[in-house]
């Protein structure tokens, strides 16, 4: 069975909703300088990098990875598709669309949440989040090197017996819902806040401020971020402060793609230590050899100890 992926029809969306915002923006006094100009045409640059790259890697993904794991997992035998486990592997009802869906959302959270926690991976993340302005434009400020490991944080599913269209399918259903979450015209949900990731818990995401920082990594749903111990919200009274710690400095679009990669290149060179070399490569942002700078986790138990001791 074949499906479209819907950002087919998203991308067009897109832009469209990214004027609507930029000019509703423009006549409201507290939000005139939601967007910045210059930010906003470094992130168009590599949303539509991104825009190029994506479908090639993603059709690599699709044919290739994703059809290669669900033959070899799933055969055919009597001309019914059987997964390894011994159960016929999954159709198109829609209670499986369901739990693809969610499948998905378990998946997303993963690979968004070790984008945080691994250095290398943070490196092509980061772009994301480089921006000090949080509107729609950001959330198509996309870096270009994600999408060679993305697939593998999903390659479980057509191995259980998902069909891969339907993985794919799922998987531009999830960034749509992402791409609406960066609007701060969006007030708290109320019940559904429960559920959901909603546009305020993204805000939470997308912050520097050190209580908010690597909360609320969820796709649709924050389920997870629940059970995990990553969920944070919006405490209305803390003034947001958007971007990273370490910034690019930078509009310029190959710059801020590759920062992140310079600067590890140059921590990996204070040390001789071969495992010093790769945990500044692939611990937390943030991690050392000597403690001159601490990772998030380190920082929060540092702070938690000197309030014991206070």
């Amino acid at each position: 069975m074949d499906f479209t992926n819907p950002l087919v029809y998203g991308v067009p969306c897109f832009l469209g909703l990214i004027l609507l915002e930029l000019s509703y923006s423009k006549h409201h006094k507290e939000k005139k300088d939601l967007y910045n100009y210059k930010d906003l045409a470094a992130s168009l640059s590599m949303g539509i990098g991104s825009a190029i790259i994506a479908p090639l890697t993603k059709t690599i993904a699709a044919i290739v990875l994703f059809n290669f794991v669900y033959n070899v997992f799933n055969p055919e035998i009597n001309g019914v598709r059987t997964n390894i486990m011994g159960y016929e592997s999954f159709g198109y009802a829609w209670y499986v669309w369901l739990l693809c869906q969610l499948a998905d959302d378990f998946s997303y959270y993963w690979f968004h949440r070790q984008n945080h926690n691994v250095r290398v991976l943070w490196a092509a993340h980061i772009v994301h989040h480089s921006s000090d302005n949080f509107n729609l434009g950001t959330a198509v400020r996309n870096g270009w090197f994600t999408v060679l490991y993305k697939p593998f944080f999903y390659m479980w599913m057509p191995a259980v017996g998902f069909p891969p269209e339907m993985i794919i399918v799922c998987l531009g259903i999830e960034s749509l819902w992402q791409f609406q979450l960066h609007s701060v015209f969006i007030p708290k949900l109320g019940f559904l806040e429960k559920i959901f990731n909603t546009h305020t818990m993204h805000q939470v995401h997308h912050a520097q401020n050190f209580e908010y920082m690597d909360k609320n990594h969820g796709g649709f749903l924050n389920i997870f971020d629940k059970i995990f111990g990553t969920w944070k919200e919006l405490d209305e009274n803390i003034d947001i402060k958007y971007g990273v710690t370490h910034p690019p400095n930078s509009y310029n679009p190959l710059v801020i793609l590759t920062h992140e990669y310079k600067d590890i290149w140059n921590d990996m060179k204070k040390s001789k230590n071969w495992y010093h070399k790769f945990m500044y490569a692939f611990a937390a942002p943030g991690w050392s050899h000597d403690g001159s700078t601490l990772t998030i986790k380190q920082q929060r138990k540092l702070l938690a100890q000197q309030k014991k001791i206070n």
